[in-house]
């Protein structure tokens, strides 16, 4: 990453998390530029510009860097409805159609969009493509039985399909399943299309195409100050 690229990931951070206020129940997002805003609101509270925030994190690593930085955290069941949710993307569309799971949370993360009052993505203008799958492939969360016949389907779609690997073991994610990376080596022309087939077949828990959601893109093109 640049010095460049970093410090528009910090703007597109601090601008969303500007949008926080006293009070709010917030969704915390996973990745790297999430990762920021989650620490400039531990150091708000920390200074007294916010009080009484309680966060939902939609990853494992997530809670760890919340409680570390001071954020009280409780759960969906405890706030089914979330004020703000502050989450990144692997790529943005001009429609704000999005692919996320890069890092491996797209299921928790698209539950906590599904709860948002406001669900607010932030990035850096590399995110940003004229077509879906263009650059990262679309992550696909499987239960591990049976995983690998979902390798031709995704095959017949126009995927190049390859099991996620970390340290030369499959990735479990923190739901205890697997991923199937799927790259679409001229981009998707249908997305819509391919969630429809995808989640239509068991065993595909969720896909990373975050199709419906009308999010609040923040994509600033110069650093903040």
């Amino acid at each position: 990453m640049t010095d460049t690229q970093h410090a528009l990931k910090r703007a597109a951070a601090l601008a969303a998390v500007d949008l926080v206020t006293s009070g709010m129940t917030l969704g915390l997002g996973t990745g790297s530029t999430a990762a920021i805003a989650v620490e400039e609101i531990g150091r708000r509270l920390a200074d007294g510009v916010l009080r009484d925030i309680v966060g939902v994190p939609t990853s494992n690593a997530t809670q760890h860097l919340a409680l570390a930085c001071g954020i009280p955290l409780t759960t969906l069941e405890a706030h089914p409805v979330l004020d703000l949710t502050i989450d990144g993307a692997d790529e943005i569309d001009p429609a704000h159609r999005i692919i996320k799971g890069g890092g491996g949370a797209l299921l928790r993360e698209k539950i906590a969009a599904s709860r948002s009052t406001r669900w607010v993505v932030i990035a850096d203008p590399s995110k940003l493509v004229e077509r879906l799958g263009a650059r990262y492939p679309v992550p696909v969360e499987v239960v591990r039985f049976g995983w690998k016949g979902h390798l031709d389907t995704l095959r017949a779609l126009g995927a190049e399909p390859a099991l996620r690997v970390a340290e030369g073991e499959p990735f479990v994610t923190d739901e205890g399943h697997y991923i199937i990376d799927a790259r679409f080596p001229n981009g998707i022309d249908d997305p819509a299309a391919i969630a429809r087939a995808l989640c239509g077949r068991p065993g595909i828990v969720d896909t990373g195409l975050f199709l419906d959601f009308r999010p609040e893109v923040i994509v600033p093109t110069q650093a903040a100050r």
